[in-house]
């Protein structure tokens, strides 16, 4: 993976009147990176997407895409930028061959080269068949696809795709991940969603936005370590009371389960050996121990619950 920077937003604001949409965000894209833009719905993914497209002017801060400053070189950086927004912006009325050389046209491809650009974005996009069929008559993965295709013509450095799965079927969905995933080789990609299977499916690192703030930013890896164990899974030959479970340094409360384990909570550090030592001293012959962890639902839930200003500094510029 190549570590050149493609995308810089360095401390971006925006307010409309006095309410504040994005405070203070700042972070990079390289090469090769298929970036997971996640929040809650309202957390100011769309502001920010706008902001990087140039399509809405920061309040304060800054972008550079490829090196060039998009406010100060909007039409050399945009060149950079291929853009999906959640309604792909498709004529329903052409089709995929005319649609897709009007793009061409419209991003400035020289004419002798307008033709091999639609007929590389068609392929990589899998609509090689579909060329002259109408656009409104194809399915919505399909028209997916083609806003995608539209995006990528011109070959830019940067791909930004708003919520480009919703409202699609679950073959669909697999469709179009698979070749964000392939897109994610030669650009680099950011794809902004509410939705954390999206983030898991194809991207390699994620950022978390709530209320306006960055308070997650790192590898995919790096949220999946933060998965901590909240409960113990634990089987017992001799099986103990429940008093004496409860009585065990470090557990909050326990639960029986029906086929004969008990699932033991607690909140601070891990009392695995705590349990193995008390089974040995009371005979309970210990068979089974493992730690469970939370989802990474969980994770996300408890990083967007409360006041994002208390998180700020968890946020990797």
């Amino acid at each position: 993976m190549s570590n050149t920077v493609l995308v810089r937003a360095t401390n971006l604001s925006r307010y409309y009147s006095q309410t504040c949409a994005v405070d203070d965000v700042s972070f990079e894209l390289a090469r090769g990176d298929v970036l997971g833009f996640l929040g809650p719905n309202g957390a100011g993914k769309s502001s920010t997407m706008q902001m990087l497209t140039g399509n809405l002017a920061p309040t304060t801060g800054g972008v550079e895409i490829t090196g060039i400053d998009l406010l100060e070189a909007p039409k050399r950086a945009k060149r950079e930028i291929g853009y999906l927004p959640e309604q792909p912006p498709v004529y329903r009325e052409l089709t995929v061959d005319e649609y897709l050389a009007y793009c061409a046209r419209l991003n400035r491809i020289a004419p002798g080269q307008q033709r091999a650009a639609v007929d590389t974005a068609k392929q990589r996009c899998g609509l090689t068949g579909v060329g002259r069929r109408l656009i409104g008559n194809l399915s919505k993965g399909y028209q997916q696809r083609v806003g995608i295709a539209q995006a990528i013509i011109h070959v830019p450095a940067v791909v930004i795709l708003d919520e480009p799965t919703v409202g699609l079927d679950p073959i669909q969905i697999r469709e179009i991940r698979d070749l964000i995933r392939e897109l994610g080789r030669d650009h680099g990609i950011i794809l902004s969603t509410h939705i954390l299977p999206e983030v898991q499916a194809t991207c390699n690192r994620v950022q978390i936005i709530h209320r306006g703030q960055l308070v997650y930013s790192d590898t995919l890896s790096g949220l999946e370590q933060q998965r901590r164990a909240t409960s113990l899974l634990v089987h017992f030959n001799n099986q103990p009371d429940a008093e004496a479970l409860q009585h065990i340094p470090g557990i909050e409360r326990i639960e029986s389960l029906k086929d004969g384990r008990w699932r033991l909570y607690f909140a601070g550090d891990d009392p695995s050996e705590v349990v193995v030592e008390r089974a040995v001293q009371r005979g309970w012959r210990l068979s089974e121990i493992s730690a469970e962890r939370s989802t990474l639902e969980q994770v996300f839930i408890e990083l967007t619950a409360g006041d994002p200003a208390t998180r700020h500094d968890e946020a990797a510029a």
